[in-house]
Formats: structure tokens, C-alpha cells, sequence
């Protein structure tokens, strides 16, 4: 597909290992490809399998990460050389597969929802990698915002400061993955997968060598457990703290703590949002491939 020009949309494996329970996370990954295929994109599912590094996973594979969950890697650019040197299976994170996508050729990529300064980032120097990815790889990333468990304040500042060009997807607010508000205002907005492709081109046409984000808020429908969830968020932040989780493993921690808490219903909502940025990712990457050829 990317040899002759077809639109590819790149998918990352750690939602697959350490976002969901087995079942649901293999369910969600191969629904989440079939959108894409529905919108006129090929799906490209990124991992590192047993050392090698696999540009669209097959359902074998994708189930073999799907079956290992927590215990499977989970690999950001700092772990990749490693991963591979041990021939280990590890599931990337959104900074890896920037990384690897960039590498393969790959313009866009859809994920539940980017990281960033953690709460208290500026005592402890908390900081996701896929800030630091974003501001030098130029890779267009699909999102619902920045986790609501981070400080997406600070979050913002970080990427303004490394140049990332930040764009709500019919939205001014800055979306906050369960939720559509977050109190920020998003430097930039456009409205349709055409505008978001010209932004994508003009990056990569001038060489700017760093990423976008085009930030797209939950569906409304989906939008009434919000509230439920930030109260459930807060207090898993509450125990996670109490515990001592710290690092990569604040989000696993958070996400399956949120999940008990509302009984599933935070489950049902990651997978909405995660469906709805694979519609608007395909579409971006179809009106990105239209410019290419004209």
C-alpha cells in the first residue's frame, strides 16, 4: 500500500497489552482496524515480535500480544534497540511507533490518547517520551487529547516548547480523553480531514521535522460517564500514590483501577473514543494521500 501511494493509518500495540483485559483488548484492535479498512485506509498495527520490528501485525501476532498483556513489554524509543538485541516480543508506545512509523514511511497514526506531564511533573521530572516524540518526529498523531490523569496545563507548555503543532478536531477545548473539556484552549482548530491533511503536507513539505497532534473529543454520547470517571480517576490517583506506582506504570495502574470502579463502563468508553479516532485518522490519512497525488 505505502509503494503505491495507498493511505496507511499506523496503530500502536500497547493499548492492546497493558489498555484492556484479554478479551476485549484483541476485539477492540481488530474492530479498530476494520474502521480504518471502512474509511478508505490500511490498518498498520506496530510491534516488536521476537526481535523484529513488524509494520502491521497479523491477527496471529496481534493475539499473541493480546494473550501476554502485562506481562508483554512495553517499549518506548528508549527500549527499542534493547528489545531487539534480546529478540524480546513488546508491545510500543505511542513514542515507539512514531519512531517506527516514520521509519516504514508512515504519515498518520491513531491512538486512544497521547502522554504528558504527569501531576506534580514539575518535582519529579515526569514526563512522557511522547512529548519528546512528537517534537521530533514528524508524524501526525490522531487522539483524544492528553489523558485526564496528567497535568494537561503543563502538558501543552511542553509541546509548545518543543514546536508540535496542536489542533482540536472540531473542537476550541482541548480535549481530555473521557471527557470533551479540559479547561485549555487548543492553539489551532480544524474541521474537516481535508484541513487537517493540508497541515499534515505543509509539515512535511517544509521539512519542520516534528509532529502534529489533532485532538478529537469523545463522542457526546459517550460523554455522560465522563464525570463518572474523573471521579473514579481521582481516586485511583489517590491509591496509586498511596502505593508507590510511579513512572510507565502510573497509566496501566490508573486505567484498571478506573475500570473497576465503574464497572466497565470506562471500558466501553476507551473503546468508543479509541474507534472514533480511527474514522477521523482514515479519513485524514485518504485526504493526505489525495494531495500527494495531485
Amino acid at each position: 500500500a505505502l509503494e503505491r501511494g495507498e493511505p496507511v493509518v499506523a496503530l500502536e500495540s500497547t493499548i492492546v497489552a497493558h489498555g484492556m483485559p484479554y478479551p476485549a483488548n484483541i476485539e477492540c484492535a481488530l474492530d479498530v482496524e476494520g474502521v480504518i479498512r471502512a474509511n478508505g485506509a490500511t490498518p498498520a498495527t506496530i510491534a516488536i515480535i521476537d526481535g523484529a520490528c513488524v509494520i502491521g501485525a497479523s491477527r496471529e501476532e496481534l493475539e499473541k500480544i493480546a494473550r501476554l498483556g502485562a506481562a508483554c513489554a512495553k517499549c518506548s524509543r528508549r527500549d527499542v534497540a534493547g528489545v531487539i538485541a534480546r529478540r524480546e516480543t513488546a508491545a510500543t508506545t505511542v513514542s515507539a511507533t512514531m519512531l517506527l512509523a516514520r521509519l516504514a514511511g508512515i504519515d498518520v497514526f491513531v491512538t486512544g490518547g497521547i502522554g504528558g506531564v504527569h501531576r506534580g511533573g514539575e518535582r519529579t521530572m515526569d514526563v512522557s517520551a511522547d512529548i519528546s516524540e512528537l517534537g521530533r518526529t514528524d508524524v501526525a498523531v490522531v487522539c483524544a487529547g492528553a489523558k485526564s490523569i496528567l497535568d494537561i496545563p503543563r502538558t501543552l507548555e511542553v509541546m509548545e516548547t518543543h514546536g508540535v503543532a496542536v489542533c482540536g478536531y472540531t473542537c476550541d477545548e482541548f480535549p481530555a480523553f473521557f471527557t470533551r473539556k479540559s479547561g485549555c484552549k487548543c492553539p489551532q482548530r480544524v474541521d474537516t480531514p481535508e484541513a487537517a491533511a493540508q497541515i499534515v503536507k505543509a509539515t512535511l513539505d517544509a521539512r519542520l521535522g516534528s509532529g502534529c497532534v489533532f485532538a478529537v473529543p469523545i463522542p457526546s454520547e459517550h460523554e455522560a460517564v465522563g464525570e463518572e470517571i474523573e471521579r473514579a480517576t481521582t481516586t485511583a490517583l489517590e491509591e496509586a500514590e498511596a502505593r508507590g506506582v510511579a513512572g510507565r506504570d502510573v497509566t496501566p495502574f490508573i486505567l484498571k483501577r478506573v475500570a473497576e470502579l465503574t464497572g466497565g463502563r470506562s471500558l466501553a468508553a476507551n473503546v468508543a473514543l479509541v474507534q472514533n479516532n480511527a474514522v477521523v485518522g482514515a479519513r485524514i490519512a485518504v485526504a493526505l494521500a489525495a494531495l500527494k497525488r495531485a
